[in-house]
């Protein structure tokens, strides 16, 4: 352990490495900060984004390849999830992501010269595998898994510690050939203000931020990028059904403001820090099933439906919810208003709100800290 002048432990040199294609893994590497300050840890803080590793020509067959799939060709990148999850000889793809963007890499670790890398993106983790095996640099190499899935991508025995969201993701990766003591069960780092709004009261929260206590409150989950597909059929299917409701719209919101259409009164907010808020005072969640929206979700004990969710690891996010009783999947568009329906029935709420609590870890972050300190041996 290195130590300063005065005999006390150096400051922790850090660096945190995300991923700029959405916003969860930003989010679950700002849980963790926060948490390491909360516990009174010292430490510099150096950031880098795995995006910004890329040049011109991998950024365009990687990051804007994926967004292009999300919105205009998921079946492409549902058929590409699939065969990368493969193992076989002909899947290059994650060895490939040991060198793709190494340059950018070698430079924040000379920059930072940490003592803990913290990915939240396997891809980090796999270039700082690299770095390090070529130049002796030490480091502890961590990596915190921001899906329930383990996809082929995520099993990377680069890493010295892999912080996973479940036990179910930890058994997967074990059955993937990660060592035991690699693999650590801490949940998906999530912001400390919604372990603060357990238990709030819902209706002071909805007249503190200008809505109807009286009305149900539906927040779409859009994702960070704003390229939900399914918004617009969302929200057709929200104004007809039959009763009053209040739907959020953030990310992806067409402008600012509040239009009724039908029986719901839709707020386009777009961005806003007072997302917790607004999701602690929400009856319901309608959208995809990012592995952060369910994190968030099931500690505030919100019951979800799941609609147009990106194929792969939020398909599996969907049934991960349903099998727990959680979520309920609209799968077709005739399925939305039905689905809706029955979970902002009171008994039927209370019931998948019980069970999402079950699910929810909402000391995620302070125990991906724990895990962190003690493979450092500072505790």
């Amino acid at each position: 352990m290195r130590e300063d002048t005065g005999g006390q432990a150096a400051p922790l040199r850090t660096l945190f490495v995300s991923a700029s294609i959405g916003s969860g893994h930003h989010q679950a590497q700002l849980a963790v900060q926060q948490a390491l300050q909360a516990r009174g840890v010292a430490f510099e803080d150096h950031q880098g984004d795995a995006v910004t590793y890329l040049g011109p020509v991998e950024r365009r067959l990687t990051v804007d390849l994926y967004a292009f799939e999300l919105r205009y060709a998921p079946w492409l990148y549902k058929g590409f999830y699939q065969f990368t999850d493969l193992d076989h000889p002909v899947n290059f793809i994650s060895s490939a992501f040991s060198w793709v963007g190494l340059p950018g890499m070698r430079v924040d670790l000379e920059r930072s010269q940490p003592d803990v890398v913290v990915s939240s993106y396997w891809a980090p983790t796999a270039l700082a595998g690299t770095v390090r095996r070529r130049t002796g640099q030490p480091f502890l190499n961590a990596l915190i898994v921001t899906d329930y899935r383990v996809h082929r991508h995520w099993i990377r025995h680069e890493a010295d510690l892999v912080m996973v969201a479940s036990p179910e993701t930890a058994e997967q990766m074990l059955e993937r050939g990660l060592e035991p003591d690699r693999v650590v069960v801490t949940g998906i780092p999530i912001a400390p203000a919604f372990r603060r709004l357990m238990g709030a009261d819902r209706r002071a929260l909805r007249l503190q931020h200008g809505l109807d206590p009286d009305v149900p409150l539906i927040l779409i989950s859009g994702g960070g990028t704003g390229t939900f597909r399914g918004l617009g059929t969302v929200l057709a299917e929200l104004s007809n059904l039959g009763q009053r409701v209040q739907v959020l719209v953030l990310a992806g919101a067409d402008g600012h403001g509040v239009e009724r259409v039908g029986g719901a009164t839709i707020h386009h907010l777009g961005f806003t820090t007072d997302f917790p808020e607004l999701l602690a005072a929400s009856d319901l969640v309608v959208g995809k099933a990012g592995g952060l929206t369910v994190a968030e979700a099931t500690t505030l004990g919100i019951p979800l439906v799941v609609h147009e969710p990106i194929p792969g690891q939020e398909e599996y996010n969907a049934d991960l919810l349903v099998r727990h009783g959680a979520a309920m999947w609209a799968r077709e568009r005739r399925d939305v208003r039905g689905a809706v329906l029955r979970a902002l029935d009171p008994d039927e709420r209370a019931r998948m709100g019980c069970a999402a609590r079950r699910l929810g870890m909402p000391d995620a972050a302070d125990r991906v800290v724990a895990a962190l300190l003690q493979r450092l041996g500072r505790e």
